[in-house]
C-alpha cells in the first residue's frame, strides 16, 4: 500500500507539470473562438493555420537559427571550459585551490540580473553591443559547471592516471584520452542545462542585442506578443509550442545520460 500511495502520489504531481504544456499545445490547435472557451478542452479539429499565421508574421526561421548557433556554442564552451576546470581542481591539486574554488563558488550566489548593466557598460565600451560574441559571451563559462565536473572526477579512481603518468602521458593527455572518454554522463547533463538555460535566455539578449537579425526565439516571442497578435493567443501559443519542442526533443535524447550524471556526482 504505501508503494500504491507513492506511485498515485508522484503520478499527480507529474500531471500537474504536465498540464501547462498540455494546455500550451491544446491551445495551439483551437480555432480562435475556441481558445477563451472553458468547454472546449481539446478542440474537435485540429486548426493548423496557427502555426502558418505564425511562422509567415515574423522571421522564425532566422531566429531560431540564431537560438540554435548561440546555444550550440555556448555548451560547447561550457564543456570544454568546465572540464578543463574541473579537472584541475580535481585531480591536479596545485596552491590556494580549495581558496579559489570557494571564490568560483561564491559566484553562483550572485544574481544574473545583477551584473546585467555591468556587463552591457563594458560591452558598449569596447564597441561589442549588437554583436553574436555580446549574446553569448556572459554565458561561455559556467561556474556550476565546474562544480559538477569537479565532483564527478572526484569519483574517478587515482589509480587509472597513475597508470597513465607511467606510461608517460602527460595532463593534457590523460585529460583527453582517460577523463572525457568516461565523462559522458556529466557532459550530457552539463549540455542540457546549458542548452535550456541560453535557449530561454530573454533579458540580456533584449539588452545587448537590437537588431532583427540577431534576435533569439524568447525575444521573437515577445514582439509577437506586442504586435497586433497580442489578443490571438492561438498564435501564441503555437508559437510557444514551436519554442518548446527543441527543448523537449533535446532533452529526450540525452535524458539517460542526464539522470546518471545527477546521481553519479551525488546532487540527488
Amino acid at each position: 500500500w504505501k508503494e500504491a500511495l507513492r506511485i498515485l502520489v508522484l503520478t499527480l504531481i507529474s500531471l500537474l507539470m504536465i498540464f501547462p504544456i498540455f494546455w500550451m499545445v491544446s491551445g495551439s490547435l483551437k480555432a480562435p473562438h475556441e481558445v477563451m472557451n472553458k468547454d472546449v478542452f481539446w478542440p474537435a479539429k485540429p486548426y493548423w493555420e496557427n502555426y502558418a499565421i505564425v511562422w509567415k508574421s515574423a522571421p522564425f526561421g532566422q531566429y531560431f537559427k540564431n537560438s540554435i548557433l548561440m546555444a550550440t556554442t555556448v555548451v560547447i564552451c561550457q564543456v570544454l571550459t568546465g572540464s578543463l576546470a574541473g579537472y584541475a581542481f580535481a585531480k591536479l591539486p596545485f596552491k590556494l585551490s580549495k581558496p579559489i574554488f570557494f571564490l568560483f563558488l561564491c559566484s553562483m550566489m550572485i544574481p544574473s540580473e545583477a551584473t546585467i548593466v555591468s556587463n552591457f557598460l563594458t560591452l558598449a565600451a569596447l564597441r561589442l553591443t549588437n554583436t553574436f560574441f555580446s549574446v553569448i559571451v556572459v554565458s561561455l563559462v559556467s561556474m556550476f559547471s565546474v562544480f559538477l565536473f569537479r565532483q564527478f572526477y572526484k569519483t574517478i579512481d587515482n589509480a587509472l592516471l597513475e597508470a597513465a603518468y607511467i606510461d608517460g602521458a602527460g595532463d593534457l593527455r590523460v585529460y583527453w584520452s582517460i577523463i572525457l572518454p568516461l565523462s559522458k554522463s556529466a557532459i550530457a547533463t552539463v549540455a542540457i542545462i546549458g542548452f535550456i538555460g541560453n535557449w530561454n535566455s530573454y533579458m540580456w539578449p533584449k539588452v545587448v542585442a537590437t537588431k532583427e537579425s540577431l534576435r533569439t526565439v524568447q525575444t521573437g516571442l515577445r514582439m509577437l506578443m506586442q504586435s497586433d497578435f497580442g489578443d490571438d493567443w492561438g498564435s501564441i501559443m503555437a508559437a510557444a509550442t514551436l519554442i518548446t519542442m527543441p527543448m523537449i526533443l533535446f532533452f529526450v535524447c540525452l535524458q539517460r545520460y542526464f539522470v546518471q550524471g545527477i546521481t553519479k556526482v551525488g546532487l540527488k
